[in-house]
């Protein structure tokens, strides 16, 4: 007897007995799934069209037939009674229907309706209030097509911004925005909290060693067995000068959580939101609270790739005008990390040549100085609202002279305009 879901699709049954023909684990072992590359609301409205429920994805009997708001999409005037083409969420474009203005309890969506129209009017009529066509009867084309286009993109923001919150391992809370075009959540971005090895490279993600310490602030700590200072204050602030590593308490040491000596190790405590830029520099990230000076922000991770890749795909990514490699050059430059694909918030961070992040070097479990953690600490205060920047000529040591371009952390060989605006832009990312 089918289940209630492979009723729906049947190619789920039929991948389950494929699998079953294979080996006879499988029959042994049921709990496997095959992923879907239809949305969840596509699901949905197919199976709505076609009166079939499915409990997998939150159709029942009783609200097969519910019909709920997703948002507006035209306008228009009959009998001076107003209406609104409605689009029901979990249904098809199909069952649209235009519903009277008293029958809408969707204050929000009624609000983002006038929101859209009236920035689209301000953009392509420079502020005109023509609105409407027939003697304001009706919507023109363009500014419904702009309306659902704008729902559209709002709705898929808000799943991504979700799909982000639930990836992250961090405290901080991550937020998506959009209120200069039309673009979309990144097709081929894919969160990760830590570093992912490229095939072939090994990260030893376990220290063989660890302090003792009752208190790390006071006693002979993990820094100074590796011949450095302890980095932080007792405000968990940075006071080691850029170019000094950080050595943290690892998963060997005997000192608790709340050890002064774990900071980066913690992730990013503060709310940070996604947005997108009206200088024309794409995505940039700021941050929606204070951030005192001196404090960890957040880490630069991605794919941990080889120098000989790293030139490879810079190549590639040079015709694109696109890069995110960073060189792990502590000591050598054996590695780089590659942020195109694979990334956190940082992926999203602009340059400028008056940074307020500085770029430190940092292990933790792996001490294998090939292979730092990157971390990015605040320069000064940065207001909530202000946008993360940091100098993608900035090295570990702090160096950003000519001698440091080679070994920059975003390899661009074009010459490249910098936008960031700052009173001593040079002009350049490279």
């Amino acid at each position: 007897m089918p289940s209630e879901t492979e009723r729906c699709f049947p190619a789920l049954r039929l991948s389950a007995w494929i699998m079953d023909s294979l080996s006879p684990n499988f029959s042994s072992a049921r709990a496997w799934c095959v992923p879907c590359l239809v949305s969840l609301d596509t699901l949905q409205e197919l199976c709505r069209k076609e009166k079939l429920t499915c409990k997998s994805i939150g159709i029942t009997k009783r609200n097969l037939n519910n019909y709920e708001v997703e948002y507006l999409c035209d306008y228009k005037v009959v009998k001076d009674m107003e209406y609104y083409l409605v689009k029901w969420k979990g249904w098809p474009d199909s069952t649209n229907t235009w519903e009277p203005l008293q029958n809408l309890k969707c204050p929000l969506l009624l609000q983002q309706f006038s929101n859209d129209k009236h920035n689209y009017l301000s953009q392509v009529k420079k502020g005109k209030a023509i609105t409407l066509k027939e003697n304001h009867r009706a919507l023109k084309p363009a500014v419904a097509e702009y309306i659902v286009k704008k729902a559209k993109q709002r709705i898929a923001l808000q799943r991504w911004q979700d799909e982000l919150n639930r990836r992250k391992t961090h405290k901080g809370m991550i937020f998506v925005e959009n209120t200069v075009d039309l673009e979309g959540p990144p097709s081929d971005f894919y969160y990760i909290n830590e570093y992912k090895p490229a095939p072939g490279i090994s990260l030893v993600n376990e220290a063989t060693f660890g302090c003792s310490c009752r208190d790390c602030f006071f006693e002979k700590c993990c820094p100074a067995e590796a011949g450095v200072l302890l980095a932080y204050n007792k405000n968990q602030q940075i006071k080691i000068p850029p170019g000094t590593p950080i050595y943290e308490c690892n998963s060997r040491c005997q000192c608790g959580p709340d050890c002064p000596n774990r900071i980066v190790q913690k992730g990013t405590q503060y709310s940070l939101c996604i947005f997108r830029t009206s200088n024309g520099c794409g995505w940039g990230v700021k941050t929606l609270v204070k951030i005192k000076r001196m404090s960890f922000v957040m880490e630069y991770v991605g794919e941990v790739i080889t120098s000989e890749e790293a030139e490879r795909r810079g190549q590639l990514y040079d015709n694109k005008g696109i890069t995110y490699l960073f060189d792990l050059d502590y000591e050598s430059d054996e590695f780089t990390v590659d942020a195109a694909r694979y990334g956190n918030v940082s992926h999203f961070v602009n340059h400028s040549c008056d940074p307020n992040l500085q770029v430190f070097n940092v292990f933790i479990d792996n001490l294998d100085t090939r292979l730092p953690r990157i971390a990015l600490f605040s320069t000064r205060t940065i207001n909530a609202g202000e946008e993360l920047t940091f100098d993608y000529q900035m090295k570990g040591s702090g160096d950003v002279s000519s001698d440091s371009i080679d070994h920059s952390p975003a390899k661009k060989r074009a010459r490249t305009v910098c936008k960031c605006g700052a009173v001593t832009c040079r002009g350049y990312l490279n």
